[in-house]
């Protein structure tokens, strides 16, 4: 992104914020030990919201036996994941800007349609995170609106002009040196949105994804395209062969299981549109497309999508083999956590993001409880099996945001980006009380269990370090603090100076 167009949306007054219950839901979303009743407290603080969960709750999305009459019940039908995903989704959407009605028509009908793309391409395509799917798939726009507020009239003609998706990017790189995605990714980072749903914006519009969850919504843009079309014939066969093609190329998915989905989304629809205001669009065209694409399924397309997909499939066993390789250098060849160097490279940037925006960070060295008596009576290899044990009990044990290396001997270093002291001491105690139940290894038919120190340093509003090196030394210290008090606990660091 160019200097300038930073400087302009940073000075931007009218640049779309999330609402107060928004920001409430984007904290709750990243807490791993929040419960349903907070959600459920926070959600009940606006009306609209709650009107909103219930109607999602009655939908045939979401269909259960008997009708949903209130917001308790809608929550335990949606489960406490989907809840939350979706409260964000219905929030962020009401952040948009009416200023310039016609483009905003455009760039909203084009989200809400990719939300429902997003989500049925995830299920065919195996990803179990259907709500966040939908939330990435409906917030991938997101950049045109900041774009539409800094730019105003001159971006909603770009908007009005551009015939479609490829040409706008086109327009936007030209004329901004960046695209609407880069800007989305810009101003997720703004809202302190989850990692899953920032990369998945910034990877929107890139020719390539990291993930299956990634590519799913960059796919969803696409398909969303064909119903923008309109009635112009010539366009939607080429939306719908473009998108076809990328299903293909990029999840591997057969033009049968693309038709497929195609009409899910065609059934589907109506209720999305009704859930977010949109106004129906005829699905006559849609219809009619879909009827000729069946008799052609067997020609031309067909041959060049397998191919495709054939050529995805190679380069996908290609790419698996270089990440594995890549992967292994990172990890610690025993316990298979990251080793010292990639903690490090990984330390200081979340360091350097979280000093940069006063996010908390929070990071934990953990050491095992005499571990040396058990190197001393059992001999290496039982050292070794109890290193790899606890290796994978904290891992599983932490988010999939969160960072756990092995620092040296039986010392590893947890790393929490996002949590303050407090919630990151609960989460390590908690850690520490289910790990002492597991047996790290068997040593003459007997369960063999440890115990660990952990001390524990946060960069937060408290406590500001001024280098990635005084926040270790203050974990560290914390650490010898929790071992002469008698092991077996977590001790907080002090105040940094």
């Amino acid at each position: 992104m160019r200097p300038e167009l930073e400087a302009q949306l940073l000075n931007c007054r009218n640049l779309p914020s999330p609402p107060g219950v928004a920001v409430r839901i984007i904290e709750l979303a990243q807490d791993p030990d929040v419960v349903m009743a907070t959600a459920a407290d926070t959600i009940g603080l606006d009306a609209a919201l709650s009107a909103r969960m219930l109607r999602i709750a009655n939908s045939p999305l979401y269909a259960s036996r008997r009708r949903v009459e209130n917001l308790s019940q809608a929550l335990t039908v949606l489960g406490l994941n989907a809840t939350l995903t979706l409260a964000l989704g219905f929030s962020l959407a009401h952040c948009r800007s009416g200023s310039h009605p016609v483009a905003q028509e455009r760039v909203w009908r084009r989200s809400v349609i990719a939300a429902l793309a997003s989500r049925v391409l995830g299920q065919h395509a195996g990803v179990r995170k259907a709500e966040e799917l939908m939330l990435a798939g409906l917030l991938q726009d997101i950049g045109m609106l900041a774009l539409l507020e800094v730019l105003g009239d001159d971006y909603a003609r770009l908007i009005e002009r551009t015939t479609g998706n490829a040409e706008l990017l086109a327009a936007e790189r030209d004329w901004l040196g960046c695209d609407h995605a880069t800007i989305g990714g810009w101003l997720a980072r703004q809202w302190n949105l989850p990692a899953l749903l920032r990369e998945a914006i910034i990877e929107s519009e890139m020719s390539a994804s990291d993930s299956t969850f990634n590519a799913c919504v960059a796919v969803s843009g696409h398909v969303a395209d064909i119903w923008l079309a309109g009635m112009d014939e010539a366009r939607t066969e080429e939306a719908h062969r473009h998108a076809a093609m990328q299903a293909a190329t990029r999840l591997g998915m057969d033009y049968p299981a693309f038709l497929a989905t195609t009409e899910e989304m065609l059934a589907a629809l109506p209720e999305v549109y009704a859930m977010f205001d949109v106004p129906p669009a005829a699905p006559a065209r849609i219809q009619a497309l879909l009827d000729h694409a069946r008799e052609l399924l067997v020609v031309r397309n067909l041959r060049e999508i397998q191919d495709a997909a054939r050529a995805r499939k190679e380069a996908n066993e290609h790419e698996d083999r270089a990440r594995r390789l890549e992967e292994e250098v990172r990890r610690d060849p025993l316990t298979g956590a990251y080793n010292r160097s990639q903690l490090e490279e990984v330390l200081e940037k979340e360091f350097d993001t979280a000093t940069r925006h006063g996010w908390p960070l929070s990071i934990a060295f953990i050491d095992l409880d005499d571990f040396k008596q058990v190197n001393d009576r059992w001999g290496h290899l039982v050292g070794d099996e109890v290193l790899r044990n606890f290796a994978k009990a904290l891992m599983r044990q932490v988010r999939s945001s969160d960072i756990v290396a092995r620092y040296g001997g039986e010392e590893f270093l947890v790393v929490l980006p996002g949590i303050g002291e407090e919630a990151a001491a609960q989460v390590v105690r908690r850690i520490l009380s289910e790990v002492a139940d597991v047996a790290m290894a068997d040593v003459d038919g007997k369960p063999l269990h440890i115990t660990f120190s952990a001390g524990l340093a946060t960069q937060g509003a408290l406590e500001q370090f001024r280098h990635v090196d005084d926040l270790l030394r203050a974990a560290d210290e914390a650490l010898y603090g929790a071992k002469r008090e008698g092991r077996n606990r977590v001790s907080v660091g002090a105040i940094a100076p």
